[in-house]
């Protein structure tokens, strides 16, 4: 074979060079240096033959004969050096690499390994002619191989498994599905031409059908039904076996696995069963369920040819409603509007049933299945009625008390008794009756009342059947306005200027009226005949008027009568004095002011005398605070000796060498204990180191948290009185001043002293300064001190 390739070749390559031959041709130096050929030099432009052209090599794939010669290139050129052949390419030097190799020497080209045509059909490689020293003696060589198929790849179906669905009752010929396969073989040879076929049928269940129900075509793969039989209640599905073959069916093969399913088709009609059912539903319920009804179907379960839709034939006023159930397909039967028993106790309904999709033409000629339902109403015990609700009322405002509003409002469909009472009524403006629930008027309405809103009032009514079931209603009472109120004049008085120069100017009035249109305004203004003389009334406009004087009038009061109507149904008028002040005018038109008034005024009390007795009157009461003064300072002075308690030879308070004891807490039982915290002076506070507060550290005192710190005391009575009947007085200013300053203990702070210094003047307690013996004092004053001193009084009573 490679002695018959190399003499093609050579062949090809003569018949070539004497075809080029006849058309010579030039070629650039600058394509065909002389450095390439040394062996021409001098010789100037020389004749260069075309290239090879070599027909592709076929090699067949996998051959076993390794390596395995398969062109031999040789240079037509005579050259004076050797010739190196070289071979570049895939297979070669590309990938995939050391699949091919060439002869540096002869140029024979040889595979190395065997060839996969499925991974690489073809190669194209070229082949140098080059000079030892590795110059291009020629132009390369393009050289094509081409390998050849065997069939060594089996067919594979291109799913594991098919899965297809046919319709039951399907007739022969019916596509079913189509399966397909490929071969990784040439396709354009015998070794990929596939061949399908059905090896073996099964059924789903097992045996339910024996009989060969499907066909495949061997050259498409599509699958058809061949036979009648398919029926979906008698077998699922079916499981086939198929083949697959290349070279027509004569050559490698594989196997593979098609599911088909028998689909439903709607060929069978629901039934009633049990096509009669009994139930019950309780009076005025209404939205629940009172029953269900069932069906058969042997169509595929879950599908729209097993789901029942259901209808109520004779349910005219609507009053029950039937839906399915998706799990179970029974018909649920519920009451949408309340049943009143008194009005039917019994209802007989009449249900049909068909399924989702249509049913097909292929099905039992059969009739629409029906079931009756037999309802049974249960009476109960309802609640009164109101006849409407709210109830409406439209009255107006001054109705007279008494005068019934509304009656017959309610009913009892059990036809009990009934009682009515007013559940809400804020402004208590009306009554019920309790038997009969007719409502009338207690008294008057008032449309101004907070209760009232946008003219409406609201109160609600209760209404108790014997069995105590009760209901409510809102009554809404509608209030017409009346005209209950007259229009009173405003303002009562004014001010009229008076010029002498023009004529007088006069006072604007207007009225108020408590009634809402059109009881009030446009008013009517008029002045009584008798009373018109010297005055006139001018209406402006619908609220205003104008008063004037008719004559030139003198400065002065004048008392004028005026009449306003307003517009109401019947007429309401008000008469109104209006206290006009006519006064001299400035230049700006204005009144002068009241003082030049008074002065200018011939009558009563003159302005300075007015100013002379406000002067005495404020002398007086100087002089009285003056007087008030002195007696004060008068009083205070030392006590006589034998003409009170407290006596002192000295003119310095004795009081600044006394220490004075608080009281033990506050809020003792026994209040005519003797407060000694009434001579207390918050400047004579423990400060030496024995005198001390329980719980304090010493040298302090405790603070007060209801009065701010650091700020200064009060000041406090120094002196005793020399009258021993003020000496209550006395002790209660040195209290309050006490009670008032913020740097005093609190109240109920326990003071103890253990030591009370030196150099006192008052002594002891019981000879507080007194000069003489106790038999020569006279204690009863003590008594009228009040009961702070009743125990001291005790204590020195000679008895």
């Amino acid at each position: 074979m490679a002695v018959r390739m190399l003499m093609v070749c050579v062949l090809g390559a003569l018949l070539f060079q004497v075809w080029s031959s006849a058309e010579p041709h030039h070629e650039d130096k600058e394509q065909h240096p002389q450095a390439l050929y040394p062996w021409r030099k001098g010789k100037g432009v020389v004749r260069v033959k075309r290239d090879w052209i070599i027909p592709p090599i076929r090699v067949l794939e996998n051959s076993k004969q390794v390596p395995e010669d398969l062109v031999q290139i040789k240079s037509d050129k005579i050259f004076t050096g050797e010739v190196i052949y070289k071979l570049e390419g895939p297979g070669v030097d590309q990938e995939p690499k050391n699949l091919f190799e060439i002869d540096d020497k002869t140029g024979v080209i040889r595979s190395k390994r065997p060839l996969d045509r499925e991974r690489y059909n073809t190669f194209t490689l070229k082949a140098f002619a080059l000079s030892p020293s590795g110059e291009r003696l020629e132009n390369p060589t393009t050289i094509e191989i081409v390998v050849l198929d065997q069939n060594d790849n089996r067919p594979s179906f291109t799913q594991s498994q098919f899965v297809g669905t046919v319709s039951e009752f399907s007739v022969p010929g019916t596509s079913v599905m189509s399966v397909s396969a490929t071969d990784q073989d040439d396709p354009t040879t015998e070794n990929a031409f596939l061949s399908y076929s059905i090896i073996s049928q099964e059924s789903i269940p097992a045996n339910a059908v024996t009989k060969t129900m499907f066909g495949i075509n061997n050259e498409t793969g599509a699958i058809y039904t061949r036979d009648v039989g398919l029926d979906r209640e008698v077998v699922k599905g079916f499981r086939l076996k198929l083949q697959v073959a290349d070279m027509g069916g004569m050559g490698l093969t594989a196997e593979g696995v098609a599911v088909i399913h028998v689909a439903d088709i709607n060929n069978h009609a629901p039934q009633f069963s049990p096509d009669s059912y009994s139930m019950t539903a309780v009076e005025n319920w209404k939205d629940y369920e009172i029953g269900r009804v069932n069906v058969t179907d042997r169509d595929d379960r879950g599908t729209g040819n097993w789901e029942a839709r259901y209808f109520i034939t004779n349910d005219p006023d609507g009053n029950f409603a039937i839906s399915t159930d998706p799990a179970t397909n029974e018909g649920v039967l519920t009451v949408v509007k309340p049943l009143d028993y008194e009005a039917q106790h019994e209802y007989v309904l009449i249900l049909t049933v068909e399924n989702v999709n249509r049913l097909s033409s292929k099905a039992p000629n059969l009739p629409v299945s029906t079931a009756t339902v037999m309802v049974t109403v249960v009476n109960e015990n309802e609640a009164p009625r109101f006849r409407e609700d709210p109830i409406h009322i439209v009255v107006p405002e001054s109705v007279a008390p008494g005068t019934l509003l509304k009656g017959n409002i309610a009913f009892d469909p059990d036809n009990s008794d009934l009682r009515y009472e007013i559940s809400r009524d804020p402004e208590r403006w009306l009554d019920i009756n309790k038997d009969t629930g007719d409502i009338t008027a207690r008294r008057t309405f008032n449309m101004r009342s907070p209760n009232v809103r946008n003219n409406i009032y609201t109160a609600v009514v209760k209404v108790t059947d014997a069995d105590g079931v009760s209901t409510s209603a809102t009554v809404s009472i509608t209030l017409k306005e009346t005209n209950d109120f007259p229009p009173q004049l405003f303002p009562l008085s004014g001010t009229i200027c008076k010029d002498a120069g023009r004529r007088s100017s006069g006072l604007i009035v207007t009225a108020v009226d408590e009634d809402l249109p059109p009881h009030a305004a446009p008013f009517a203004f008029e002045m009584p005949d008798d009373l018109s003389v010297n005055w006139t009334v001018i209406q402006v406009n619908d609220t205003h008027a104008v008063l004037q004087p008719l004559v030139e009038l003198e400065a002065g009061e004048y008392a004028v009568t005026v009449s306003v109507s307003d517009s109401g149904s019947p007429v309401l008028s008000a008469y109104a004095q209006v206290n006009v002040t006519v006064c001299l005018c400035d230049s700006f038109g204005d009144c002068k002011s009241e003082a030049g008034a008074v002065l200018g005024s011939t009558v009563g009390i003159s302005f300075i005398a007015l100013i002379i007795i406000m002067a005495c009157i404020a002398l007086l009461l100087l002089l009285l605070l003056l007087a008030v003064a002195m007696t004060s300072c008068g009083r205070r002075h030392h006590i006589k000796k034998g003409t009170g308690l407290l006596v002192g030879e000295s003119e310095d308070d004795v009081r600044d060498n006394v220490f004075n004891y608080d009281e033990q807490g506050g809020g003792e039982e026994d209040e005519n204990a003797f407060n000694i915290d009434l001579l207390w002076n918050p400047h004579d506070a423990p400060s030496t180191p024995g005198s001390y507060y329980p719980g304090v550290p010493r040298g302090k005192q405790p603070l007060r948290r209801d009065a701010p710190h650091n700020l200064p005391s009060p000041t406090y009575p120094r002196r005793p009185p020399a009258d021993p009947t003020d000496i209550e007085d006395y002790i209660n200013d040195g209290l309050e001043a006490a009670d008032n300053d913020p740097n005093v203990p609190p109240y109920d702070t326990a003071l103890i002293y253990d030591y009370e210094g030196e150099g006192s003047l008052a002594g002891s307690l019981s000879s507080i300064a007194s000069g003489s013996s106790d038999g020569d004092q006279d204690y009863d004053y003590l008594n009228n001190w009040g009961p702070r001193f009743q125990k001291l009084a005790n204590m020195y009573d000679p008895r």
